[in-house]
């Protein structure tokens, strides 16, 4: 992204919608449905699966790393008697074998409505995991792993009960602020993955640019009646949550500390995530701010675009079988 398009388009919208625009809280009823939410021991998860529940859900499974820390988000939001309706199961996407652990827990219950994977990682340290630069691991890879080797029940559920289940990725607006210089290498993910060339500053923005390109592409190449579920993805905006929490470094602390005057409450923005989670077919493949379909940023919807898409998934997809050969076939079951 050019200075000038910072300046007179990102720049602009992002403090138009942090001051003056407040998503509505959701109302869709989610009665008798199940629903998975990653990263919901804290932060916008947490606050996410507290509108689930309210929402009428039948089950509410809150899957994290750390079960203690899970239990404790249940206790809270199950303050209001809600403790039957909320389950808590293990997930690390650090470790390729938890996530397939967990898909293979989740195929076996009776129906699942909504997958909403909010968790993620912000860290400035490389550390390699899984193959490639954690960040990637977490953000991308296992996030694509597990929505492969989950999509084969929510299918069944779309078969059994004549509905269209939901898969909601929560990506975020910091893909507009990355040049994705990377995507003139020719194996892009050897490239992110070399620790020499690693831009470790920019790597979260490039992380979620990176899920944005794959699921346009995915639902490009997959339309919602083949696929058999709602695809899309969004920004909560700059929401109070635990995201900074990994390392800033002490130089920038006081411009996040100024911007975070700014941030929604984390209630406020996990409605973006349960509005997304819940929209119809036709949001398939389409990215979602303020509760609102909008555009991505210049560099996705530019003439380069599809290009990316492309590569991005087909050298995702191939990380994706090396992991658990056979897991792409679900996309053409």
């Amino acid at each position: 992204m050019s200075a000038y398009d910072l300046l007179t388009s990102v720049v602009p919208s992002f403090f138009y919608s942090q001051l003056f625009i407040t998503p509505k809280k959701p109302t869709t009823d989610c009665t008798g449905k199940t629903i998975i939410v990653t990263g919901a021991n804290t932060g916008l998860g947490k606050e996410a699966a507290r509108h689930f529940v309210r929402l009428g859900a039948e089950k509410v499974i809150i899957a994290c790393r750390n079960v203690q820390k899970g239990e404790a988000a249940k206790k809270d939001i199950s303050s209001s008697g809600a403790s039957t309706v909320i389950e808590v199961w293990q997930l690390d996407l650090q470790d390729y074998d938890s996530v397939k652990a967990f898909a293979k827990r989740a195929n076996s219950l009776k129906r699942l409505d909504i997958v909403l994977e909010n968790a993620g990682i912000n860290t400035q340290n490389y550390v390699a995991v899984g193959g490639n630069e954690s960040t990637i691991t977490v953000n991308v890879v296992s996030t694509f792993l597990l929505a492969l080797l989950i999509l084969p029940k929510l299918q069944e559920t779309a078969k059994v009960h004549n509905i269209t289940p939901n898969l909601c990725i929560v990506s975020s607006d910091v893909h507009f602020m990355t040049q994705f210089n990377e995507r003139k290498s020719p194996a892009i993910f050897d490239t992110l993955n070399d620790p020499k060339q690693a831009n470790m500053m920019g790597r979260y923005p490039l992380s979620k640019l990176l899920e944005v390109l794959a699921c346009r592409e995915i639902a490009r190449e997959h339309p919602v009646t083949d696929f058999r579920a709602t695809l899309n993805f969004l920004t909560p905006g700059l929401c109070k949550s635990e995201l900074l929490r990994d390392d800033v470094p002490a130089v920038l602390r006081p411009i996040v500390n100024l911007f975070m005057l700014l941030a929604r409450t984390t209630e406020v923005g996990a409605r973006t995530l349960v509005i997304s989670a819940t929209a119809g077919p036709e949001t398939h493949g389409k990215y979602f701010t303020d509760g609102k379909v909008t555009r991505c940023a210049n560099l996705v919807e530019g003439p380069e675009g599809p290009d990316m898409q492309r590569r991005v998934w087909a050298e995702l997809a191939e990380k994706l079988e090396q992991i658990e050969p056979g897991v792409t076939k679900v996309l053409d079951a």
